[in-house]
Order: structure tokens, then C-alpha cells, then sequence
């Protein structure tokens, strides 16, 4: 399948620079709109849309970069999106930005992807198998077609958000278990976690937020409203997330309350016990010295000097719990 040589904003006559069989390029057509997805593009990729379409090569290149910010880049024939959603990488126990690229033409919409982003694999397969569902996102031009994409992706945002939820829950349970070890890694592992989501979803507050007003003349309709949809959406996902890092300061903060009281209670039993064992190891060492002492040579000696360290501790133990120190 060839796709049609763009300049200037005009078709001319298709021309085959390579067949994009050969290429990991995948198109669907329909209502005089064309949807091209390239998942994990290279510079062969990037070859193919510069020889067929108007596209900045600066804009080429960012698509391989994986460092872009979100941002809108407006021309006059086109404008070159970058977008990025979180994915959760279940070895590592973060969320990582991945990167989508966007370009929206008057009859074409491009996107660029890691492939991991799984509402939008999903949503390009069934725009490809299903003609009803091409038809309800194709009908409107591609700027609402781009709205769909991006919804999807927000809307992915929200499970992520509820295993985030549910991981603060499993570590607050062990704060307060009897055996919290490995709860500060968790709590670190939340934190970063909870910064990595909020650093990819602050810029793109700004970037969907202002997308609207440059996609009106690729849509056919008002989509004033739907994006206004998608930047609550993003907002909700913010106001969770803020809620979600105070949440986290707490529960660290509770258990280094905690911590500091067990490991109070372990020292006040350490020095209780070496409290009790001081007059007895005074004794002992009395007893020890090679000198004449009392009842030193009583056949009952032993039994003496015991009854004194059971009176002593007695005593000890008595004063102790008198002032509720034990």
C-alpha cells in the first residue's frame, strides 16, 4: 500500500518511495481520512513520512528523541503534537512516561509510539476490523479523532492511579503490622512512584489545555466542550495525585513515629535490665575480691548471697512499677 506524496498541502500523483509492507507503518482509511500508526519508528520511518509529507525535519527528529517535552508545534499545513502517558513498569514498581507523537493534517492523522500504550494499539485495531467503530471516529474529521485518541489515553491514566491507591493501602497495613520490615522501601518505592505520575501529567495539563482553539479547522464540529472533558479529566488525575503525595508524607511520617517509639521501648527494656544486673554484678565482683568477708565461710554462703540479689531485684522491680516505669 502507498501512501500519497504530500507537499504544499496538495495530493499529486502517489508515488512509492517504499513499499510500507516493508516498513512497521499501518494505515486505516475511511471518510476521506487516513490513520497512520507506526509503532517503535526508526529512521527508516522517519525517511518514509519526509519523502511523502511536509514535515519539518526538526519535527522528524523529535520523534525518535525520547526526551521531548509535551508541547504543540504549529505550522501551516499541519501541527506536530507530543504527548506523554504513563505506563506502569511492573519490574521496577513506577510508572515511566512513554511518548506519543502526533501529526494532524486536513486528511490524515500520523502517530508515532513505543507500542506500549495499550488503548491506543486497541483503538487503531479496531478502527482497522470494525466498520462501525471507523465510522463513528472517522465522521468528524481527524481533530476529533485525535480527541478519542487522547481520551482513551487519560482515561488509561485512572487504572494505574487505582494500583497506586491500592499500593499506599498495603503499605499503610504494614506500618502498623508487628513486623514492618521492608515498609520504608515501600514507602520509597510509593514516593517516587507518586513523582514520576506527576511529573508527566503536569505538562500535559497545559499542552491539552490549550490544544482546542489550533485543532478547529481539522474538526468538523465544536470541540470545545470534549477537550474541556479531557483537562477535568487531567485535573482529577492532578488532585488525586496531590492527595496521594500528602497521604505518602503522612504514612512516612507515622512510621518514623512509630519506629522512634519501638525503638524507645527496646532501650528503656535494655536499661531496665542492665539497671537490675548492676548491684548484682556488684556483688558478684565483692564476693569475687580475695579478701575476708562476711558469711565468706559459711557452708551457706552461696544461698546468702543469693537471697540478697532476689531482695535487690525484688526491690528494683517494686520501685520500678511504683513509678510505672515497666
Amino acid at each position: 500500500m502507498a501512501i500519497p506524496r504530500m507537499r504544499k498541502g496538495k495530493k499529486v500523483v502517489p508515488e512509492v518511495v517504499r513499499e510500507v509492507g516493508q516498513l512497521n507503518i499501518e494505515s486505516v482509511t475511511g471518510d476521506e481520512l487516513t490513520w497512520i500508526n507506526i509503532e517503535s519508528p526508526g529512521k527508516e520511518e522517519t525517511d518514509y513520512l519526509a519523502q511523502n509529507y511536509p514535515f519539518h525535519p526538526l519535527d522528524l527528529d523529535d520523534c525518535l528523541s525520547r526526551i521531548q517535552r509535551p508541547k504543540i508545534d504549529k505550522y501551516d499545513e499541519y501541527l506536530f503534537l507530543v504527548f506523554h502517558f504513563p505506563v506502569f513498569n511492573p519490574q521496577a514498581r513506577v510508572t515511566t512516561p512513554s511518548q506519543v507523537s502526533v501529526f494532524i493534517g486536513r486528511d490524515y492523522l500520523i502517530t508515532l509510539h513505543r507500542g506500549d500504550l495499550k488503548p491506543l494499539v486497541k483503538l487503531f485495531d479496531q478502527c482497522q476490523t470494525d466498520e462501525e467503530i471507523r465510522q463513528e471516529h472517522f465522521s468528524q474529521g481527524p481533530g476529533y479523532l485525535l480527541y478519542r485518541i487522547i481520551d482513551r489515553l487519560v482515561d488509561y491514566c485512572f487504572p494505574i492511579l487505582n494500583k497506586i491507591g491500592g499500593n499506599i493501602e498495603a503499605v499503610e497495613d504494614a506500618i502498623f503490622a508487628v513486623k514492618a520490615r521492608g515498609t520504608v522501601r515501600g514507602i520509597s518505592t510509593l514516593r517516587r512512584d507518586v513523582i514520576s505520575f506527576r511529573r508527566i501529567i503536569w505538562p500535559m495539563r497545559a499542552v491539552i489545555g490549550g490544544l482546542e482553539p489550533k485543532i478547529r479547522h481539522f474538526a468538523k464540529m465544536d470541540m470545545e466542550v470534549y477537550f474541556g472533558d479531557t483537562v477535568d479529566h487531567l485535573d482529577k488525575i492532578w488532585d488525586a495525585l496531590d492527595e496521594y503525595k500528602e497521604i505518602i508524607e503522612g504514612l512516612n511520617d507515622t512510621y518514623d513515629s512509630l519506629a522512634s517509639n519501638r525503638t524507645n521501648e527496646v532501650m528503656r527494656m535494655l536499661t531496665i535490665i542492665a539497671t537490675i544486673l548492676l548491684p548484682l554484678t556488684v556483688i558478684a565482683s565483692i564476693y569475687g575480691m580475695n579478701v575476708p568477708l562476711p558469711f565468706q565461710e559459711s557452708h551457706y554462703s552461696f544461698l546468702i548471697v543469693f537471697f540478697v540479689w532476689a531482695l535487690v531485684v525484688a526491690g528494683m522491680l517494686y520501685f520500678f512499677r511504683r513509678h510505672h516505669w515497666i
